[in-house]
């Protein structure tokens, strides 16, 4: 679909320079609408590679557009954007620090920020960011960063309210609810972390990292079964090892043999981290 998408675009700026280069004389309704035309084939191609293409090359692509556009503020955003699509939080910061510096940052730049800074370990500048936005621009993601610094605050009251409200401003709640469910796992609230892993999974059967802490959190309280919840069967075998780990931390050695086994068996194919873990335990070796 990517790759459609990619020559669609290509094929919208083939169109723009064909209609410069034909019918003689260029006249003046002719360059406004190649101005037009480039600026709509611009946009276009932006977000095509945005969503569309190896984020790598999204970097790459950008990088040379600013190199014959270094004023282009849609290219800044965009080499930012696609940074942070290539986890390169840090390169992404420098480059919303120079759109701040040119007083260009808009609150949705300051949010992109803030979350970079917060993928980088700077807590006090995502702080910063977040308090320069007018409390009066509310939505999903600034609830959502506010959130997470409110954990690293271990302000849990807010921690809570933030996301709470960040749940009610999205029609696709589950990755905010499996946050909300670990940070009530990092305060020791098993029980309520489960229901909140629970309610993301209703959202999206399929978002694994919220099977994981699902099954972490019951290991923890001593239930070591899977939960009854939608899974394929390598997901059920690293289930199963999720849980043997979280037995051999409560020293259930006898238990945790036995699930290791289980996610043996039960892997399609050669399950190297439990067969190693399950060799050791056999051997007396503490893991």
């Amino acid at each position: 679909m990517g790759k459609r998408y990619l020559k669609l675009g290509l094929g919208f700026v083939a169109v723009a320079l064909t209609l410069t280069a034909c019918g003689g004389e260029i006249t003046d309704a002719d360059r406004q609408l190649d101005g037009t035309l480039n600026v709509i084939d611009a946009s276009d191609l932006n977000d095509i590679m945005l969503n569309f293409a190896d984020p790598n090359e999204a970097v790459t692509y950008f990088q040379s557009a600013l190199q014959n556009a270094p004023d282009r503020l849609d290219f800044k955003r965009g080499l930012a954007q696609s940074l942070m699509n290539a986890r390169r939080h840090s390169e992404a910061v420098l480059v919303y620090e120079s759109i701040e510096a040119n007083g260009d940052a808009t609150n949705e730049d300051r949010l992109e920020m803030a979350d970079a800074y917060i993928r980088g370990g700077g807590w006090d500048e995502a702080s910063a960011q977040l308090s320069a936005i007018p409390p009066t621009y509310e939505t999903y993601d600034r609830y959502r960063l506010e959130a997470i610094l409110a954990d690293h605050n271990h302000d849990w009251e807010k921690s809570d309210s933030f996301y709470d409200i960040a749940r009610g401003l999205t029609s696709s709640p589950a990755n905010v609810l499996n946050n909300w469910g670990f940070s009530k796992k990092i305060r020791g609230d098993f029980q309520d972390a489960a229901a909140l892993f629970r309610q993301a999974l209703r959202y999206d059967s399929s978002l694994f990292t919220a099977k994981i802490n699902l099954v972490n959190v019951r290991a923890l309280q001593g239930e070591y079964r899977l939960p009854v919840i939608p899974m394929t069967e390598p997901e059920r075998a690293l289930l199963l090892y999720e849980a043997a780990k979280v037995a051999v931390q409560r020293r259930d050695l006898d238990i945790a043999r036995g699930l290791l086994q289980e996610a043996v068996d039960t892997h399609p194919q050669h399950f190297d981290a439990a067969v190693s873990a399950l060799e050791a335990l056999n051997s007396g070796i503490n893991l």
